[in-house]
């Protein structure tokens, strides 16, 4: 069994007892990537949703874990009680009220909630200390960036990836949604999808994803790019594309993600780093598996493509000549 199932199904103790903060992130995150796809829309849940059916006194005593997630992080059910001037018990009750079978489930919602809030000072602070040099950092952020590609790695799901290519495919047309920094990720996947020659259309500005997703249908594929807490304008525009029957793709790197919990899939993938923005290692290693599964879903087609392409790509006025 994976272990991610292992976690949903509230076999694993990690969150049992105290543990480090530092090893707990780097070292059981990659525990938290999948969870098992018959729960996935259980994982999913806003928070408001889950303390909607919680009593007024038991909203009081969880409200101060969902405003402020990183501040409750690592505890064990009895110091988490102790920290909220409560008992096990009471603390259990409402934890089951929200719809976690036990506190490990619980645990890692508050985990990635911190995942989803968190931002540029709290990866800085999570790396080395103020006082070391330079080598230290980088060494730092190059640990971190492994772990999150084999993080990655080590949960993805090749015959997803198959059946997004065909739907990408069969897709009258493909809307790419994400803005900001994610825009990146939008144009180098828009591009690479341009040269096997798909109809894709992009959108990185809230102006133009409402233009784009007006004339969505049950015959378009969106796949809306975003990450944390998620920008007003990729998520509304993927809600208003899904409405209107396309299918909604989402890449975020949580599943409380408001990306993952409206998308009719996701992937997930880290996003974490230790300077002051996102690191993309692993966004940008699932685009290329993803134009990987795409290119040899159709290789022969693409193939003759990318003859063509090799003609220009030798001969073309574009490229520099002595």
């Amino acid at each position: 069994m994976e272990i991610g199932s292992e976690l949903l199904n509230g076999n694993c103790h990690a969150c049992d007892n105290s543990v480090d903060s530092s090893q707990f992130t780097k070292g059981c995150y990659t525990m938290f990537m999948k969870p098992a796809a018959a729960n996935h829309r259980a994982a999913t849940l806003s928070w408001r949703k889950r303390v909607a059916g919680l009593s007024p006194k038991q909203q009081e005593l969880i409200r101060p874990i969902l405003e402020d997630p990183r501040n409750f992080l690592f505890l064990s059910i009895r110091a988490l009680a102790s920290k909220l001037h409560t008992d096990t018990a009471t603390l259990s009750r409402a934890t089951r009220a929200m719809g976690f079978p036990g506190y490990p489930n619980f645990c890692r919602y508050v985990h990635e909630l911190t995942i989803t809030n968190a931002t540029s000072l709290d990866s800085m602070l999570s790396s080395a200390g103020n006082h070391s040099e330079i080598p230290a950092h980088v060494r730092d952020s190059v640990d971190q960036d492994q772990k999150s590609f084999i993080a990655l790695r080590n949960t993805l799901d090749t015959k997803q990836l198959a059946r997004l290519a065909q739907r990408i495919w069969s897709a009258r047309r493909i809307i790419l949604l994400g803005g900001d920094l994610a825009s990146t990720l939008v144009s180098y996947l828009e591009h690479h999808l341009v040269m096997l020659g798909l109809p894709v259309f992009s959108a990185t500005s809230p102006g133009r994803v409402v233009h784009l997703v007006r004339t969505t249908s049950d015959r378009d594929l969106v796949m809306a790019i975003s990450f944390h807490r998620s920008l007003r304008q990729t998520v509304e525009g993927m809600r208003q594309a899904k409405a209107k029957g396309a299918y909604a793709v989402g890449i975020s790197d949580t599943f409380v993600s408001p990306i993952a919990r409206f998308a009719d899939e996701c992937f997930i993938c880290s996003v974490d780093t230790c300077h002051f923005g996102d690191s993309y290692v692993a966004p940008m290693a699932l685009l290329n598996v993803v134009l990987v599964a795409v290119a040899n879903y159709h290789r022969h087609r693409v193939l003759t493509l990318a003859r063509d392409a090799a003609e220009e790509q030798q001969r073309g006025f574009r490229w520099y000549m002595e």
